[in-house]
């Protein structure tokens, strides 16, 4: 298994930046993809963004440009560097995980995870007025 626990949620003002990080523990976490979902109110879960072991990302669009995941192998760690914030952004954010090749571990232009995530953290508030 691989346990997750998320910091760094806050609030910012519009056009403001946040650094979410995520610290891992288990096993194989080098085999692992990691990734951000967020679910606000309402809403369901989406994917933001994923990085596989070798270090290649993928966003969804609606982060493109503004969002960049990086992973520290030695740390264990996940980061999501957040800059440009919306209001539209205001969510939970979730570090997730899940032990596959590295062709399931992306996330679709419009958000959706190529294949499902296995592994969850408590989540981390980002709120953006």
């Amino acid at each position: 298994d691989v346990q997750l626990v998320e910091s760094g949620g806050g609030s910012v003002p519009n056009g403001g930046s946040l650094r979410l990080s995520c610290v891992a523990s288990g096993s194989d976490y080098s085999s692992t993809c990691m990734g951000w979902f967020r679910q606000a109110p309402g809403k369901e879960r989406e994917g933001v963004a994923a990085i596989d072991n070798a270090g290649r990302s993928s966003y969804a669009d609606f982060v493109t440009r503004r969002f960049t995941i990086s992973r520290d192998t030695a740390e264990n760690a996940l980061h999501l560097e957040m800059n440009m914030l919306k209001p539209e952004d205001t969510a939970k954010y979730y570090c997730a995980a899940r032990k596959g090749p590295a062709w399931s571990c992306g996330i679709q232009a419009q958000g959706a995870p190529v294949m499902e995530y296995d592994y969850w953290g408590q989540g981390t508030q980002v709120t953006v007025s």
